[in-house]
C-alpha cells in the first residue's frame, strides 16, 4: 500500500445554490481530497494552515477518517482561509463573494516526517513556490506526483508554474486551462505540447462532457456520472482529484490502465459530492456504492 501525501486548503466555506444556502461548513482542496482518497483505506496525510478558530470537532471529523493531521499547522490568534460563493440556476456559472486568505497567505507547508518518503504525492491548487517547497522536502523521489492548478498561476506566474510542471508526472487541469497554457483549442494537440513540458500523463477535464485521459500513446475519454440532483458543485474537481490519487494509492503499479481507472473512481465519487452540500454525502461512502457507479460508468 502506497502512502499519499495530500498539500491543499482546509477551510471554511459559506455557499448558496438554487436548493439552499450553508455558512461556514468544512471546506478546501486538502479537506475534499483527503475525505475522498481514505474510502481505499489508504495511509495518508493533509498537510495545510488553519487558525484557532478551527473547530476541534473538525479535526476529529478528520481523524475518524483515518487521514493523518499532524501535518496541519494551528496558527495561534489566526483566522481560517474562508470562502464565499453564489450559484446560479445554471451552476456552470458562479459568483465569489468573499476570499479572506488569513493564515494561508504565509503558508509554508512542512511535510510530517513519516510522510517525506510518500510514494504518491498530490499537489492541490496553491502557489507554484508551495508546491515545489513541498517536492524539495522529499527524502526519495515519488513514485507519482500528481499536480493540480488553475488560471489564476498561469496569469500571474506562469515561469514558477512551468517549472513545476516539469516535476511531475500526472497534470490535471480543465479544457479552457489547457487552452491558455498551450494557445492551442484542439485539446488532443494541447495534450502533446503538454506532455512534452514534462508530466507523463493528463487529465483535461471538460465538466459535464466528462474528461480526457492522455498517456504517452494511449487516450481515454471518461464520461460523468449523470446524477439527478446537482445541489453543490463546490469540491466536486478536488474530490475527483482526491479519488483518483486514492485508488492509485491503492495499486502496486502506475500505468495508463491504472490512471482510466482511477479517473472512473474519481468521477464516481465526485458524482455523490454534489449531490450535497460541502463534503456531506462522502464523509460515509461505502466503497460499494461507488463501484456500482464505476460500473455504470465502465458501460
Amino acid at each position: 500500500m502506497n502512502k499519499l501525501l495530500i498539500v491543499g486548503t482546509v477551510a471554511f466555506d459559506s455557499i448558496e445554490t438554487p436548493f439552499g444556502k450553508v455558512d461556514k461548513i468544512l471546506g478546501g482542496s486538502g479537506m475534499f481530497i483527503g475525505v475522498s482518497s481514505s474510502v481505499f483505506n489508504i495511509n495518508n496525510a493533509i498537510v495545510s494552515v488553519v487558525g484557532s478558530d478551527f473547530p476541534e470537532e473538525y479535526l476529529t471529523l478528520l481523524k475518524t477518517k483515518k487521514i493523518d493531521i499532524s501535518g496541519i499547522e494551528i496558527v495561534k490568534g489566526g483566522k481560517t482561509f474562508f470562502w464565499e460563493g453564489l450559484y446560479h440556476v445554471n451552476m456552470n456559472h458562479r459568483d465569489t463573494i468573499t476570499t479572506e486568505l488569513n493564515v494561508l497567505a504565509d503558508f509554508k507547508p512542512i511535510v510530517p516526517n513519516n510522510y517525506k518518503n510518500a510514494e504518491i504525492v498530490l499537489l492541490g491548487n496553491l502557489h507554484p513556490s508551495t508546491q515545489l517547497s513541498v517536492l524539495e522536502q522529499m527524502n526519495s523521489k515519488p513514485k507519482l506526483v500528481i499536480l493540480d492548478t488553475m488560471n489564476y498561476w498561469m496569469d500571474n506566474s506562469l515561469d514558477e508554474l512551468v517549472n513545476v510542471i516539469s516535476k511531475v508526472d500526472l497534470l490535471c487541469i480543465n479544457d479552457q486551462e489547457a487552452e491558455q497554457l498551450t494557445g492551442e483549442s484542439d485539446l488532443k494537440i494541447a495534450a502533446k505540447k503538454i506532455s512534452k513540458l514534462g508530466p507523463k500523463f493528463l487529465i483535461i477535464k471538460k465538466g459535464e462532457f466528462g474528461s480526457l485521459v492522455f498517456g504517452e500513446d494511449d487516450y481515454y475519454n471518461c464520461p460523468i456520472f449523470p446524477t439527478e440532483i446537482v445541489k453543490d458543485p463546490t469540491g466536486a474537481g478536488d474530490t475527483f482529484a482526491g479519488g483518483l490519487a486514492g485508488y492509485l494509492a491503492s495499486c502496486s503499479e502506475i500505468s495508463f490502465d491504472e490512471v482510466k481507472k482511477g479517473v472512473m473512481y474519481g468521477t464516481a465519487i465526485a458524482s455523490y459530492c454534489i449531490e450535497d452540500f460541502g463534503p456531506n454525502n462522502i464523509m460515509n461512502l461505502d466503497i460499494n456504492l461507488i463501484e456500482q457507479r464505476v460500473s455504470k460508468i465502465k458501460k
